[in-house]
């Protein structure tokens, strides 16, 4: 371990300096928004430093597990688990979905997955692998190991940039999974949306749930609505 300082919220504390992705503004909302029972078995696909499974642990399901093809990012993981406090709670393995057997489904899988696949690649290898998905995790990919590991009323909840969320969507419903919750993220008031948090199911739902959910008001501060969003997680909200 280097003297990189972890992450702190009110109730754990996390590394991410090895791992592929940071802990980030994406990620934290769909740990939030994302819905959860008491009974919630979960996966966590591509899960980094391993932040949704603490976040859904905070929120109260009964187990996670996490896997990621990149290992300093389950070494990290694993860390971050064992210091918490729902260390019996969790699993992590360093494997590629497509290879996960894990002789279950789950009622709920989460995934802050790569998606610019359309986009210069990062200098870093590890990184372009972690964020686009035409290297190891491709949609189709997503969407068939999702539908192999989801139980039949099971729910996949994932963040995409507006821009790419079209094609996910037709890759999903090709696969078999529709679209039945969407919260529209805008970065600053009056801008256009850049995220949305998507929910899917495997039985086509009579209407789609929609939300909207600002960052920052038009002088780039936090809405009231981002604090009280957050204030179980953040320190100091």
């Amino acid at each position: 371990m280097t003297d990189a300082r972890p992450f702190h919220f009110k109730h754990f504390s996390l590394y991410h300096h090895r791992s592929t992705m940071k802990v980030g503004t994406d990620a934290i909302l769909l740990g939030r928004c994302v819905e959860v029972k008491p009974t919630d078995v979960v996966l966590d696909i591509g899960t980094g430093c391993g932040l949704l499974p603490l976040m859904l642990l905070q929120k109260g399901v009964c187990h996670v597990d996490a896997v990621d093809i990149d290992a300093a990012s389950i070494k990290e993981a694993i860390l971050n688990f064992q210091v918490s406090q729902w260390r019996n709670q969790l699993n992590a393995y360093c494997m590629d979905i497509n290879e996960f057997a894990p002789g279950k489904c789950y009622d709920l899988i989460v995934s802050n997955p790569p998606y610019f696949n359309r986009f210069s690649k990062c200098d870093s290898e590890r990184k372009s692998r972690a964020r686009h998905n035409d290297m190891t995790l491709s949609y189709e990919v997503l969407c068939a190991s999702v539908c192999r590991l989801l139980k039949p009323v099971g729910r996949f909840a994932l963040v995409m940039p507006v821009n790419a969320s079209v094609e996910f969507l037709k890759v999903a419903e090709h696969n078999g999974l529709f679209l039945q919750k969407r919260m529209t993220i805008i970065p600053i008031e009056g801008r256009e949306p850049n995220r949305f948090n998507l929910e899917l199911c495997l039985a086509k739902p009579s209407e789609i749930q929609e939300e909207e959910f600002v960052i920052r008001d038009g002088d780039k501060r936090f809405t009231q609505q981002y604090y009280e969003f957050l204030k179980d997680f953040y320190l100091g909200f």
